[in-house]
């Protein structure tokens, strides 16, 4: 799986805070694939334009994984605001998402 995605929602001027993460996966699993689509839902849903993703298969950069601290996929990584944070699993579960990513209030 060749996958260097970087999707940078949050190029447009006056937006006010910028979430950053990064999403680290293994190739076609379908737990990866399941996490995939888990974290752009939400994104869509919650951040609408104001984050930016990157996609990391571990298979293609080990790597960086390990430089990461990466073990497990996959696992999602809250780079910024602070304070940084992190969740493992395909994502589903939403709630911890929601609470990883720092938005609050967010009950659906």
């Amino acid at each position: 799986m060749r996958r260097k995605l970087v999707r940078d929602k949050a190029s447009r001027p006056g937006v006010e805070t910028v979430v950053v993460i990064r999403l680290y996966v293994s190739g076609n699993a379908p737990n990866s694939m399941r996490a995939i689509a888990n974290l752009e839902a939400i994104c869509r849903e919650y951040l609408k334009d104001t984050y930016k993703l990157e996609i990391v298969d571990v298979f293609e950069q080990p790597i960086r994984a390990l430089a990461d601290g990466v073990l497990v996929t996959p696992s999602l990584a809250k780079v910024s605001p602070a304070p940084a944070a992190s969740v493992v699993g395909n994502l589903s579960d939403r709630s911890s998402v929601l609470l990883a990513l720092g938005i609050e209030g967010a009950s659906r």
